[in-house]
């Protein structure tokens, strides 16, 4: 009779200790990016990684080139249950809360994309961020960086003095009032149009993307300078989902998924800075100058962008707060300006 007992309740101690199996679930997420460029791929390997890790219990569906909803609506898209996360950036939603801007593309902020991710897992930066997301419903999940942007141009651009009159194709918001206030001629338009712009002289440059998507793109084929390391763009990526998906899932599930887009955020900038550096030595090669501004120069660009990051703190309280938060981490890291 005891040895039957002691029989029952190791099994039920058993049962009660068992840990509930994580409920299978399909994940709807959309990128801009398209699945035959570098980033599509390796969004493809954070959906295997996922769907590995979790022993099938996530399920990722991947829509790549915004092919549900335009770019600029997968935020809201996920937030309405339209899809489940947005694999886009925080940069489009400014028109909700200027502090988007803050997540989305510091400008003149940090160095390299390993600094601006310290911030977010080691500066208070998501913690910071994820009051910003919940309040459209969303859950910032993390962040995947290509690195700086560069400047393409017809014209040498050694310094901030070869900004003066420098009319280049801009993204519109906070960049034109950072550029402008150096005395360059920040013209907003369509991506597409950039080629046409450049052939016929109404824009001497333009800040497209990284050095090797540019490459890719066909700039240097038209325009023969360039800077590079950049020093003025280095947009986030993000990986955001609907706040009742997230919270949906069991806690192997979140940790999963968070675990993948950490390891997307290392592949990611050590991808680029590969492709980048390679980039760079073919174009050298082709007779394409490049140009590294020096530590002086950029912070004189970094201290032009603080003045239009104290503008937009004025915007909202978040942006405020994620102002505040930016220039105390970049202040540890020796790259605030005085």
């Amino acid at each position: 009779m005891k040895l039957r007992n002691l029989v029952k309740t190791t099994a039920l101690a058993a049962v009660v200790a068992t840990p509930a199996l994580a409920q299978d679930v399909t994940l709807r997420i959309q990128t801009h990016y398209a699945p035959e460029t570098t980033s599509g791929k390796l969004a493809a390997q954070f959906v295997d990684d996922v769907e590995t890790m979790s022993g099938g219990s996530i399920d990722i569906e991947m829509f790549y080139s915004s092919s549900v909803v335009a770019t600029v609506e997968t935020f809201d898209a996920a937030a309405s249950g339209i899809l489940d996360c947005d694999m886009t950036g925080g940069a489009y939603q400014t028109g909700k809360n200027a502090a988007f801007q803050f997540v989305g593309d510091i400008m003149g902020g940090y160095d390299t994309p390993y600094q601006q991710l310290s911030w977010l897992y080691y500066g208070g930066g998501l913690e910071a961020a994820q009051e910003l997301y919940n309040e459209f419903g969303m859950q910032l999940v993390g962040w995947w960086i290509y690195g700086q942007e560069s400047l393409s141009s017809s014209k040498p651009i050694p310094g901030p003095e070869a900004l003066k009159d420098f009319k280049f194709r801009s993204p519109p918001g906070m960049e034109t009032e950072i550029f402008a206030n150096l005395g360059a001629t920040p013209i907003v338009m369509d991506f597409t149009e950039i080629f046409t712009a450049l052939e016929t002289g109404i824009i001497e440059g333009t800040d497209a993307s990284g050095l090797a998507n540019n490459v890719g793109l066909g700039i240097y084929d038209i325009v023969k300078h360039a800077t590079y390391p950049g020093f003025h763009s280095m947009p986030s990526d993000h990986l955001a989902c609907n706040k009742n998906v997230w919270d949906g899932l069991t806690d192997s599930q979140r940790r999963i998924i968070s675990t993948a887009m950490q390891k997307l955020s290392l592949q990611t900038a050590l991808t680029f800075e590969k492709a980048n550096a390679e980039a760079a030595a073919k174009l050298r090669e082709e007779g394409v100058t490049l140009y590294d501004w020096s530590a002086e120069d950029r912070a004189t660009f970094r201290a032009s962008a603080q003045k239009v990051w104290d503008e937009w703190a004025k915007k909202s309280p978040e942006a405020a707060a994620l102002v505040k938060s930016h220039k105390e981490y970049l202040g540890q890291l020796g790259l605030l300006s005085k």
